[in-house]
């Protein structure tokens, strides 16, 4: 690591947490290990993840988006494995670049690994960010929970999640443990399980068991996931009706607007806090953990 001290920033986007690392010209050495420690809601400053910010210049997995975005989003899982692409993050990314006086409110591009998103800044603090297009693969699973059963919707949003509507969200259970799914062959590498709920006209609730992270306060792409879902079952499909349409998706960690364009493309709204700034004690970062 160095020496000097580090400064850092905490926010959240409904609730999903992140460290937020400014680091523009890629000085800072994170790996894995550092950033598990400084992710760890005990011992460190905690988050769901860590988003490193660089310049796209002067990142070698960024580079050759440099000229469509200048900063770049080296997102980290909170055990510190590298990730392509966090939604609910790219939103606090974005809130970060504008509080540091970096862009201005309004439309910019932020580089992923996941490719180059399209954000926009509103004046009223919330934050839309363009998550691509849904796949709908033909081939679903039934989901399983203490003895009731659902058919759940196959959408793919770049990860796969399972989309099942119920009568009680409590009919979830408490999520700790994935629910069961057959067949185990539709999603080899796992999956994220949705349940649904409605709330009113183009407004539903979610709860959502995340591939090896249990139950999660928010999920952008799950979210994304259910709202294709629920136009698909209310025929409101924007490519043959020629409309987008929008829905209202409530998660544990607050709300999420997405809305899905004729062209398939989604956008996702909502909020991004930026909670808390500091330095990191660099000697903390040299002590061993014991």
């Amino acid at each position: 690591m160095t020496t000097s001290q580090i400064a850092f920033l905490k926010g959240h986007g409904t609730e999903n947490d992140f460290v937020i690392v400014p680091d523009p010209e890629n000085a800072l050495d994170l790996p894995a290990s550092v950033v598990a420690r400084l992710c760890d809601r005990r011992a460190g400053i905690g988050g769901d993840g860590l988003l490193h910010v660089v310049r796209s210049a002067a990142h070698p997995e960024a580079k050759a988006m440099a000229e469509d975005a200048e900063w770049f989003m080296d997102y980290r899982n909170s055990d510190g494995s590298v990730a392509e692409m966090c939604g609910n993050g790219v939103r606090v990314f974005a809130r970060y670049l504008e509080r540091a006086g970096l862009v201005e409110p309004g439309d910019l591009a932020v580089a992923t690994r996941g490719g180059v998103k399209k954000v926009h800044l509103a004046k009223n603090g919330d934050v839309t960010v363009s998550m691509g297009r849904a796949l709908l693969p033909a081939d679903g699973v039934t989901v399983t929970v203490g003895g009731r059963a659902w058919d759940a919707r196959n959408v793919n949003m770049g990860n796969p999640h399972a989309v099942a509507f119920v009568d009680d969200l409590a009919h979830a259970g408490d999520l700790l443990t994935e629910p069961s799914f057959a067949p185990a062959a539709v999603y080899p590498e796992g999956v994220n399980i949705e349940f649904v709920v409605d709330r009113g006209p183009r407004h539903v609730a979610m709860r959502v068991h995340e591939r090896g992270s249990g139950e999660t306060r928010s999920c952008g792409t799950g979210a994304c996931a259910v709202a294709v879902a629920a136009a698909r079952r209310d025929q409101a499909d924007p490519a043959r009706t020629g409309e987008p349409v929008t829905y209202t998706v409530d998660l544990p960690g607050g709300s999420l607007a997405i809305t899905e364009h004729p062209d398939s493309g989604i956008d996702m709204t909502g909020p991004a806090v930026i909670v808390a700034e500091g330095m990191i004690d660099p000697a903390w970062l040299e002590t061993p953990n014991e």
